[in-house]
C-alpha cells in the first residue's frame, strides 16, 4: 500500500473510532435518562447534602429517625405536651414515634442528655450549668417564659425571722444548686450578706426539704413550684421573697449536639408544638390543675396555686436570655459550686435553623 492509500486508511479507521466513541457515549446518556432508578441513584449522587447538612422541616420522612427520645419531668411544660398530644400527632404525620422518658429531676435529664440516652429534654437553669461545669456536650435550643413567682425562701409562721437579714447564723434548706439556692444567694447578697452567712442544709428532694422545715430542724426553707405552693398552702408560711426582680427563673430545653445538627427541622417542629400546648395551657388552666393533680398526686389547690401564677410560653435563646445564665454560672463559680468560670454562650447558639416561630 503506497503512503496515499495508508493515509487514506488511516483517517478512514479514526472517523469510524469517533462515530463509535460518539455513539457509546449517546447510549450511556439515553440509558442514565431512560431508567427511574437510575436517574435516582444518579440524582441522590448528585444532590445529597454533605453528611454534616441538616434536613429541614419538609425533608422526606425518610431522612428522619423512626423514633424521638424526649426525657421530662411529672409537673412540667413536656408533662403538658405528651398528655396534650399534639406532638405526637404531627410527628405520626412524618412515621415518627414520640419514646416518652420520665425522669425525677433535671440533673437526671442532662445524665441521660450526655450519655445518648435520649435527644432532647427540659430542665431548670441550674442543671444546664451544672452540666456544662462536669463537662457534657449539649445544646441550648429554646427555653419557657420567666416564672419569677414560682420559687421561694419561706419561714414558719411562728418565726422570730421576718427579713432575708435575719437569717445571718440560721440553717437554710435547700437542694444544691437548684433555683431556690440561687434566689437565697442572691437575696443574701443584696442586703450585703455572704453565701456562709448562713448554713445550708442539703436536701435531697422537695419532700425531704419539706420534712426538715416542718419539723423545726432547719430555720427556713427555700422551694420551687408546685412544691413552693404545697407548702404555702399547707403550712401557710411567711414568705420572705420570691424570685422577683432576683431570676427570671427559666427552664430550658436542651437537645444533644449530633440531634440538631441532624435534624433542626425536628428540633424547631417540637419547640413549636410545645408552644402550641403551652397556648392551649394557658386557656384552659383548670384542665391543666386536673392533669398535673393526677400526675403529682399533689393537693390540686397547691397546683392551682402555681399554675395560676404562671404563663406557659416558648421563646428561642437570645441574647437577653444568655445574659442571666451567665450571672447564674458566675454566682455558683463565686460560690465555689462549680470549680470553674464558665461561658454559657458558648453552649448557648442564637443564629440557628431551628429558631421557633412563636408569638407572645
Amino acid at each position: 500500500m503506497d503512503f496515499l492509500s495508508q493515509w487514506r486508511f488511516s483517517k478512514k479507521s479514526r472517523f469510524s473510532s469517533l462515530l463509535a466513541g460518539a455513539a457509546l457515549l449517546l447510549v450511556t446518556a439515553l440509558t442514565g435518562c431512560g431508567s427511574g432508578g437510575d436517574k435516582n441513584t444518579q440524582s441522590a449522587a448528585s444532590t445529597a447534602p454533605a453528611a454534616s447538612t441538616a434536613p429541614s422541616a419538609s425533608a422526606p420522612a425518610s431522612n428522619y429517625p423512626k423514633v424521638i427520645r424526649i426525657g421530662y419531668q411529672k409537673g412540667n411544660t413536656l408533662n403538658i405536651l405528651k398528655a396534650h398530644g399534639n406532638l405526637d400527632k404531627r410527628l405520626k404525620d412524618l412515621g415518627i414515634s414520640v419514646e416518652w422518658n420520665v425522669f425525677p429531676g433535671g440533673n437526671n435529664v442532662m445524665e441521660a442528655l450526655a450519655a445518648g440516652q435520649i435527644d432532647y429534654g427540659n430542665a431548670a437553669d441550674g442543671s444546664g450549668v451544672f452540666a456544662q461545669a462536669g463537662g457534657k456536650t449539649f445544646v441550648y435550643v429554646g427555653n419557657d417564659l420567666p416564672n419569677p413567682e414560682g420559687m421561694g425562701i419561706m419561714v414558719l409562721k411562728d418565726s422570730p425571722i421576718q427579713t432575708i437579714t435575719d437569717l445571718k447564723g440560721k440553717k437554710v434548706a435547700v437542694i444544691k444548686g437548684g433555683n431556690h439556692h440561687y434566689l437565697t444567694v442572691l437575696a443574701l447578697e443584696r442586703v450585703g450578706l455572704k453565701a456562709n452567712d448562713v448554713q445550708y442544709v442539703y436536701v435531697k428532694d422537695a419532700s425531704e426539704g419539706r420534712a426538715v422545715f416542718e419539723t423545726k430542724q432547719v430555720d427556713a426553707l427555700g422551694s420551687w413550684d408546685p412544691f413552693f405552693a404545697t407548702v404555702q398552702n399547707d403550712l401557710k408560711p411567711v414568705t420572705l421573697t420570691d424570685g422577683a426582680d432576683y431570676s427570671p427563673n427559666r427552664t430550658f430545653y436542651y437537645s444533644t449536639s449530633e440531634f440538631t445538627s441532624k435534624y433542626p427541622g425536628l428540633v424547631k417542629m417540637i419547640l413549636e408544638e410545645t408552644d402550641v400546648s403551652d397556648k392551649w395551657a394557658n386557656g384552659n388552666k383548670e384542665e391543666v390543675v386536673k392533669l398535673l393533680t393526677q400526675e403529682l398526686g399533689i393537693d390540686e389547690q397547691a397546683i392551682r396555686t402555681a399554675v395560676g401564677r404562671r404563663t406557659f410560653g416558648v421563646e428561642a435563646i437570645t441574647r437577653d436570655t444568655i445574659a442571666p445564665q451567665q450571672q447564674l454560672a458566675d454566682a455558683f463559680h463565686r460560690i465555689g459550686l462549680i470549680p470553674e468560670k464558665l461561658d454559657v454562650s458558648k453552649l448557648m447558639p442564637v443564629d440557628v435553623p431551628w429558631k421557633p416561630n412563636v408569638s407572645k
